[in-house]
């Protein structure tokens, strides 16, 4: 059994990626309010029965992915505060102090990015078949 502990870093790593997938969460978050426009576009144009269930699943899709994408920004969020109140505390040491790496958030966005980045191609197709 390995008893080897979680990375540390630095607190300007951990703010660096927090900025990142801050960032990242609130682009995707607004091309998702993009493509569900570009969904009612299509709503109006098509009412075949096999577009419309596919127009719901994208709906759906869609809504859960700006729920999470804001969950992970909330995340972060807090994260960074907790980070913020440690420098506010340690002024002075807060340069050599490492944290634990956050892996589980990282695996969370990885997670999301990977997800999020299928789903955007399988709607691309979707409107290259139907527009």
């Amino acid at each position: 059994m390995s008893t080897t502990k979680a990375p540390k870093k630095h607190i300007d790593e951990l703010h660096f990626e927090h900025r990142l997938w801050t960032n990242n969460m609130k682009f995707y978050y607004d091309e998702v309010c993009i493509f569900e426009n570009r969904l009612e576009e299509l709503v109006q144009r098509n009412t075949k029965i096999e577009v419309t269930s596919q127009i719901e699943h994208f709906q759906n899709q869609f809504i859960r992915q700006k729920e999470v994408s804001q969950q992970l920004v909330s995340k972060c969020g807090d994260h960074d505060k907790f980070l913020a109140n440690q420098a506010k505390e340690h002024p002075i040491a807060i340069d050599h102090v490492l944290f634990a790496d956050h892996t589980k958030l990282r695996d969370e966005v990885e997670t999301f990015d990977k997800i999020y980045k299928e789903l955007k191609s399988e709607f691309i197709d979707f409107l290259r078949k139907w527009m």
